[in-house]
C-alpha cells in the first residue's frame, strides 16, 4: 500500500507543474526556447529539442485541457492523463521506462475514483483498489 501512495504522490506531482502565461518560456545558458503553443496544444522539449517532454491541449486559460503526454528523455510515452480546465478528469496510464503498464486508473474532478491496478515489470497484477465511482 506504501508503495501505490508513492507512485500517485510522485504522478500528482509530476503533473501538478500547471504551467502559466508568464511561465511559457523555459531558458538555458544559449536560451534555448523549449516550450510551444500552437493550435491550443502545449509542447515543452527536453534540451536540445530532440524530443518532447510534454505535450497537451490547453483551455482558453491555458490550463490543462484534454489529453496529456509526458515523454521520457528518450522520447519512450511514460504517461497518459486527461484534464476537464486545469482538472484531473478521465483516465491515467503510467508505464515502467521499459514500456510495460506500471499503473492505471481513473480521476473525476481531480479525485481518485474507480478501479486503480498496479502491475509488475512483468506484466503481472501486483495490487488492485476500488475506491468506488463520484459522480461529476
Amino acid at each position: 500500500m506504501k508503495k501505490i501512495f508513492v507512485y500517485f504522490l510522485m504522478i500528482i506531482l509530476v503533473f501538478s507543474c500547471q504551467s502559466n502565461k508568464e511561465d511559457l518560456n523555459t531558458a538555458t545558458d544559449k536560451k534555448e526556447n523549449l516550450v510551444e503553443i500552437k493550435d491550443g496544444i502545449y509542447t515543452e522539449w527536453y534540451p536540445g529539442k530532440k524530443h518532447k517532454k510534454f505535450q497537451g491541449a490547453q483551455d482558453e486559460k491555458y490550463q490543462r485541457d484534454g489529453k496529456w503526454v509526458f515523454f521520457s528523455e528518450g522520447g519512450n510515452e511514460l504517461s497518459i492523463t486527461f484534464y476537464s480546465h486545469g482538472l484531473k478528469d478521465g483516465f491515467t496510464i503510467v508505464k515502467f521506462p521499459s514500456g510495460r503498464m506500471h499503473y492505471r486508473g481513473e480521476y473525476r474532478n481531480d479525485t481518485v475514483v474507480g478501479l486503480w491496478t498496479t502491475y509488475d515489470e512483468n506484466g503481472k497484477v501486483t495490487n488492485e483498489k476500488d475506491y468506488g465511482y463520484k459522480g461529476k
